[in-house]
């Protein structure tokens, strides 16, 4: 299917404005240029009952959270979601519009978490301050007027890394129990050779040079690409992890990969909702919905999975 006219417009515009792409950037310019890219695109902020920042204790310091609430009495489900920008880049507020369309969608808490980023803290780091995010959250949840017992996570990009890998972790662990995951174009495999890395290498804002700039200053060394906790499609066993909704997009260089990861989980025996959006790019749904009229679509789907996944109750085919 030919591009988007959104996302062709998007592109177009970006290409005009004569901005060098992110990884030919400072890394605290490339953080700069992309918080704007997302004020300026993503999806306004919707009213909710209540908006709060605190930190908790993480494994190396202070993680800093920013819990949103919907209308209501609770206790609430809780969606412990983590932002994208390949490890690199981003915050709170990048996804701060769409966490409020999502605890509404969801009638559910949203815990966004501002995870350590490269190159300054490398891997795991990351992965450690998210999963220690996801257990406070389940040790605390009557602090918060969460219900440990719907729990999910979710995220972006390489917050649908983080994702996935906490959900990974926790079953092997044995806590948290996570109810399901939301996962928007999720970076799976970081030594992937996959037809849409090689197609959708340029042209369409998530470049192949770009995902290269970010795991160079991710990992510390090739040989962690074989880790589970930077490249979840090559665990070994994906059993008994929680359904999932994925979401790609076909112009994205991380689609291949990211459908790869759903039907792994379907042989591990989880249910997936997969769902391919054509035509689309990445970042469509998360830092570009404002602008992107499918972008909106998407978010308002993934809002009824998670209610209706708590609804369901736990479970490796917990929707659908």
């Amino acid at each position: 299917m030919p591009l988007d006219e959104q996302a062709q417009a998007w592109l177009t515009q970006l290409t005009e404005s004569g901005l060098p792409s992110l990884h030919e950037m400072p890394v605290d310019q490339a953080r700069q240029a992309y918080s704007q890219v997302a004020t300026q695109c993503g999806i306004k902020p919707e009213e909710v009952a209540a908006v709060t920042n605190r930190s908790i204790p993480g494994p190396h310091g202070e993680i800093p959270i920013r819990i949103y609430v919907p209308q209501g009495s609770g206790p609430f489900a809780v969606l412990v979601y983590f932002h994208g920008g390949g490890w690199v880049i981003g915050n709170l507020e990048v996804v701060h519009g769409m966490c409020t369309v999502l605890a509404n969608r969801a009638h559910a808490l949203v815990v966004s978490v501002d995870y350590r980023l490269a190159p300054e803290h490398r891997f795991p780091a990351a992965v450690d301050d998210c999963f220690a995010a996801t257990q406070w959250v389940a040790e605390h949840a009557q602090l918060i007027n969460a219900d440990v017992e719907r729990l999910a996570v979710g995220g972006d990009s390489a917050g649908g890394n983080l994702a996935a890998v906490t959900a990974l972790m926790a079953r092997d662990r044995g806590f948290p129990r996570i109810m399901s995951q939301l996962l928007l174009y999720p970076a799976t495999d970081a030594k992937a050779h996959t037809p849409s890395s090689i197609e959708n290498a340029t042209g369409y804002f998530l470049t192949k040079d770009l995902m290269q700039w970010f795991y160079g200053h991710y990992l510390h060394s090739d040989e962690e690409k074989d880790d589970f906790r930077v490249s979840p499609l090559r665990a070994r066993d994906l059993k008994g992890l929680p359904g999932a909704l994925i979401v790609t997009a076909e112009y994205d260089p991380l689609r291949d990969e990211g459908e790869a990861y759903g039907m792994r989980l379907v042989e591990g025996g989880s249910t997936v909702t997969l769902k391919r959006y054509l035509g689309q790019i990445h970042g469509f749904c998360a830092n570009l919905a404002g602008v992107m009229d499918v972008g909106k679509e998407a978010l308002d789907m993934a809002g009824r999975f998670l209610r209706e996944s708590f609804r369901a109750g736990w479970s490796p085919r917990s929707w659908f």
